[in-house]
């Protein structure tokens, strides 16, 4: 190998390091209470909530009534955040001989797993059924490392 060319490599690498540490703080690093740069015993729940028929937007729940939910029952609990993706459902009874096809939402939230936290997304979940009649809400819970 040329000098010239192990120049350029050791040039290369040097950058290379420089851009893995960056101009990042310590106290960026470690975050603060709401955020913190390392959590322990966190979850992560998924909850799916129907809004209808996926060949009828007309009917069901709109757009608006679903952001009206999330302000009201939701962000209150949960002020720290979430996140919201629009999915497609479906699911089959015993005696159906079509799946039911809906639209849905997928609300994730990543927090500490205390009972308040927990009693929070019991409370969501039963906030919705009332609201629209709906018998469930599909809630999936597991570990999650987080890091802000």
């Amino acid at each position: 190998m040329n000098h010239g060319r192990c120049a350029i490599l050791l040039l290369a690498a040097g950058l290379l390091a420089g851009c893995a540490t960056g101009n990042v703080s310590d106290a960026a690093l470690r975050g603060d209470a709401h955020h913190p740069a390392q959590a322990q015993g966190w979850v992560e729940t998924r909850l799916y909530f129907g809004l209808g028929p996926a060949d009828d937007p007309a009917h069901g729940v709109s757009e608006r009534d679903w952001r009206a939910f999330l302000d009201a029952e939701v962000t209150p609990r949960f002020p720290d955040g979430l996140s919201v993706l629009d999915v497609y459902g479906q699911w089959q009874g015993k005696d159906q001989p079509l799946p039911e096809r809906l639209r849905s939402k997928l609300l994730v939230i990543d927090y500490a797993d205390t009972a308040a936290n927990r009693a929070n997304v019991e409370s969501i979940r039963a906030a919705w059924k009332q609201r629209t009649g709906d018998q469930s809400v599909l809630r999936v819970t597991q570990p999650a490392e987080v890091s802000f």
